[in-house]
This record gives structure tokens, sequence and C-alpha cells, in this order.
């Protein structure tokens, strides 16, 4: 699954360093923070980091940012390994976590101090936004900038027990307040944070910031090439300057790239959780969410979203934004390769084939998949009482066969691998709606052809006797808008409000009563379907609507 067929900047940045001798094995990282899913944002940065280094033979750490534990929990950091794994990677020896160096990081900020490069700063977080200036005018140095080394270790040694307040000072980096890039304007190291970290318990009572742990577990790591989004370039200075001013053993050169921008998606990790807060989704890994979770819950390969992956390419072209229909389309071309196929009727109509005896029964052979006959045959029992789909019928039996290419009273139609059969009549209930049709089996017309009989068109079915009952959630974009948070636009009023339609009472055929979670079918003329993982049981079965046959959603909207 590694990025193999094209060149781009980051392969050529690592053949150059390997081929000039700056490192011996390429090692990157992916560091997520545990404070919500991955999203298809994140299915990017994934296989660039494994996929690269698998490609030359290095390796790839997992490394959890777990800086800011009020907003973390394990069950972001499971579910975030689980996709990793599932995706088809594997990441280096143990989990890492930020908090592993905590010790090592306190001991290099008191470095910091000891060489004046950090002091403490009592001013708080709205007074610090008013000193940094902005993009046009400097910053201004707080008045607590020349405090002493022993008086800023002092106080540092108090932040790190407990002793002083939350919010009441923190620690910065003396760099240059008049510096043009405003992350370079006396940084924040540490700040207090009286919460209880899930590594770590109650040990710390001060958290060091992103910027300042980022690069130090790089250096730890022996990462040799930091590969991030090109949001974290203005950032790079600031990599650089602590690298230069700590004793780290190893220097890792960080590396930007553009980020990964869908249509008709938000990957705000803050919007994702308003919509699963709001009741909006019913979770994280609801089949409409653009989390790998919720993709793989509809449906979704690992290759589908790996290829997908590698066909927006890499770059650094920034506001480049990915059409939706490139990952659906990645997804169809695999499962019509892989997914075996089925019959299933999800609005049912019965046909009784009146000239077949009570009990006919008969078991009708299909490739499970027409193109791939390793994957064997299925066995489907064609009875006397079948079901068909009701747009599979109109009462109307004047419609042209180019126009109408299904059952009218009065014509043929073939069975999906059986009789060719006529209606002959049908019955409504009292509201008018067709609830039976009356039908013939023409004889003989089994795997041939009849003179005089001569089909509109190839109907799917399932035998009224053996059918399977199943529910199917019939899932569509999640937003109907294209740029859902584009600018002040408020991404909530433009969910598509029939984005989950929910289908009871369907029939599929028998083959599928056994059906396993995550197992994905075509179900004929309706698209592909997969096994909800974790509501669908013997039964009752419940299916996800993955991606339909052909791409209808231009035409929709």
């Amino acid at each position: 699954m590694s990025e193999t067929t094209a060149s781009n900047f980051l392969r050529t940045i690592i053949e150059t360093d390997l081929k000039e001798g700056k490192h011996n094995a390429i090692v990157t990282r992916f560091p997520p923070e545990p404070n919500g899913y991955l999203h298809i944002g994140h299915a990017k940065a994934i296989c660039i980091n494994f996929g690269l280094a698998q490609d030359f033979q290095g390796q790839t750490n997992l490394r959890f940012d777990d800086t800011n534990p009020e907003k973390e929990e394990q069950a972001y950091i499971d579910a975030i390994k689980e996709d990793i794994e599932w995706l088809g990677f594997e990441w280096a020896g143990e989990v890492k976590y930020t908090s592993d160096y905590f010790d090592t990081l306190y001991d290099w900020a008191v470095h910091l101090i000891k060489n004046g490069d950090a002091y403490v700063c009592d001013l708080n977080a709205e007074q610090i936004r008013e000193y940094r200036g902005s993009l046009t005018e400097p910053g201004i140095n707080s008045p607590f900038r020349e405090r002493s080394v022993d008086e800023n270790l002092a106080l540092f040694e108090k932040m790190k027990a407990g002793d002083l307040d939350e919010g009441s000072c923190s620690l910065r980096a003396k760099i240059d307040m008049a510096s043009p890039n405003v992350n370079m304007r006396d940084p924040i190291i540490y700040r207090i944070r009286k919460v209880t970290h899930h590594q770590t318990g109650d040990k710390w009572k001060i958290y060091p910031a992103y910027d300042f742990a980022h690069g130090q577990g790089d250096a730890l790591e022996g990462v040799t090439h930091s590969l991030c989004s090109l949001e974290f370039e203005d950032h790079r200075p600031l990599y650089e300057w602590y690298l230069a001013h700590l004793p780290v053993p190893s220097t890792p050169r960080q590396i930007e790239f553009a980020r990964m921008n869908v249509n008709y998606t938000v990957t705000s990790k803050r919007k994702l959780k308003k919509l699963v807060d709001d009741g909006v989704v019913s979770g994280w890994d609801d089949p409409r969410m653009p989390t790998i979770s919720g993709m793989r819950r509809r449906g979704f390969t690992p290759a589908s979203i790996v290829s997908f992956v590698h066909s927006t390419g890499i770059s650094r072209a920034v506001g480049t934004t990915v059409d939706l229909g490139m990952l659906d389309a990645a997804v169809r071309d695999d499962l019509n390769e892989h997914a075996p196929r089925a019959m299933a009727v999800l609005q049912p109509l019965k046909v009784v084939l009146a000239n077949l005896s009570e009990d006919f029964e008969q078991t009708i052979t299909q490739p499970a998949h027409p193109q791939q006959p390793e994957m064997g045959e299925r066995s489907i029992p064609l009875t006397r009482e079948i079901f068909i789909d009701q747009d599979d019928f109109n009462e109307d039996s004047s419609l042209s066969k180019k126009k109408f290419k299904r059952l009218v009273p009065g014509d043929y139609v073939r069975l999906r691998g059986g009789f060719i059969i006529k209606a002959e009549s049908f019955t409504k209930d009292d509201q008018g709606n067709i609830v039976e049709i009356q039908a013939t089996a023409v004889e003989g017309s089994i795997g041939n052809n009849v003179e005089g009989a001569k089909p509109r068109g190839v109907i799917q079915w399932v035998s009224a006797k053996y059918g399977v009952k199943a529910t199917i959630r019939s899932y569509d974009r999640l937003f109907s808008h294209p740029t859902p948070d584009k600018g002040d636009s408020d991404f909530m009023q433009h969910i598509n409000p029939n984005s989950l339609t929910i289908i009871e009472q369907c029939i599929v055929e028998p083959s599928l009563a056994t059906a396993e979670p995550e197992a994905s079918y075509q179900f004929e003329r309706e698209g592909y379907f997969v096994v909800d993982r974790f509501d669908s049981k013997p039964g009752a079965l419940v299916f996800n609507k993955t991606i339909g046959l052909r791409d209808t959603w231009e035409r929709s909207v």
C-alpha cells in the first residue's frame, strides 16, 4: 500500500538525503492528538508517512501528542490505533506518547532557563495576545522578560509543584518580540494545568505546548523527516530554534505538504464533534462521517481509501479541493472487482407464478461474481411465490419497451437466472396500492430463450418462502453544499436532510442469512452494501449502502 508509482518532492528530498549520506535509514512519525477520531485528511498523512518509510525500507513511529489531557480520551487512542491497522500499516515498536518524554522535556525547559532562553511570565492569556502585536506591528516585551535565572527557576519549580494557580503564569521562550513571524514572539513553553492525565495520572501540574514538545519528541526518537501539513510551515523556524538551543540527540527536518481538502466535507475536529454532540449523526463512526471509522462502517475498503489518497498526489499547492466523487469512484471500482453479487428487494411486491404447483421449488445456480470464477457459485431457491421490487412493475401496459424495460401486464421479463414470466393480472388494496401480481412462468425458459416470449428486460427477485428480512440504511452526502464551512458560513445550515433513509422489511436472498459483519456485496441493480459491523445480527440483518452503481449526485443536486 505504499506510494510507489509517482514521483513527488518528498520522495526527491529523501532520495537525495540518502544518496548524500545524511541518513542511513529513514524514520518518519505519525503524531495524532487523541482528542477525536481520524478523518480522511489524516488518511493522507498516514499514507505519506507510513508509505514513504515503507518505500525506503525505513520505519514510522506512532506517537500520540497527549499534551492537552482535558480533551483526550483512551477511546480516541484505541480508535486511532485500530484505524491505522485497518488501513494496512504497521508502526515500529511500541506505541509512543509525548508524555513518555515529560521528564526530559521538563529538564530541557530548565536548560533553556539556565541559558537565559526562557522566563516565567505573569501575563494572562489575554494580555499575552495584546503584547504579541500583529502581522503589521511588532510585539511588546513582557514586563517579566528580564527576571533573573534564579527567580525563573524558583517560579518554574512552583509551577511544577502546583503551588501556583492555573492561568497565573506560564513559561515562555525568550526569542524576539519584533520577529515578523508571530510564532517566534516569545511563545509559551509550559502552562499550568491541574488535570489528571490518561497516561501519567496526577504526576504533572504543568504541560508542555505542542510546539515545544513536537520537535523534541522527533529528536528523541531519531526521526529523520518530520512530514506535516502546510499549516505548520510558519512554525518551522520555532521548531528549528528549539532544536538549536537544546541538547537534542538528533536533528530532524520538518517538511510540509499541502493538506487534502475534499468538497461536501468538513474535517475540523471541533465541527465533527459538534455533529456528534448535537445528535446530527449517531457517533464518530456514523457512516456519513468523513472519519476513517465512519467510512469503514459505510463499507469503504482500505484499498479504496489508499488508492484515493494516492490519486490526489503530493504537492505544496494551497487551496486545491478534491472532488468527493473521486473517493466514490475509488470505492466503486474496488467493490466492482471484489464484492460478490446477491439479489435484494428493497420494496417487496409479491408475485405468484400461478401456473406452478404450490410446492414448486427449484435451485438456481448463479456465479458469486460474473468476472471472478474463483469466487465460486451461490444457490438460489426459486419458488411459486417470489418478491420483486415495486419499481419493477407498472400497471400501464402501453409503456414502450424502450421507456420501461420491466414488467407490465401482458408482457414478459426474465427473472435473473430464472424463468421468463408474464404478468397476467394484479391486485390492489383499499388504498389503491398494488399488493400482488398474478403471473405465469414460461415453461423451459430457465437458461433458454423461448420463441414468442421475448422479455423486456431482466429483474432481480427473491423467494417469498426462503428470502431473509433485512434493514437497509441508505446513505447520501452529509452536506448539500460543496463548501459547507467556507468563510463565515454556518456549516450546520448545509446539513442534507436526506442523508439517511432507513428501509425496513427488505428481502435478501437466503445465502446472506449468515453474512459476516463488514462483508460487502453488490445488490444487483441497486448498488454496493456492507453488513453493519455493530448492529447486524443473525435474524436481524442490517446493511449499509456504501455507494450506488453509478454517480447520480450531480444529476440530483
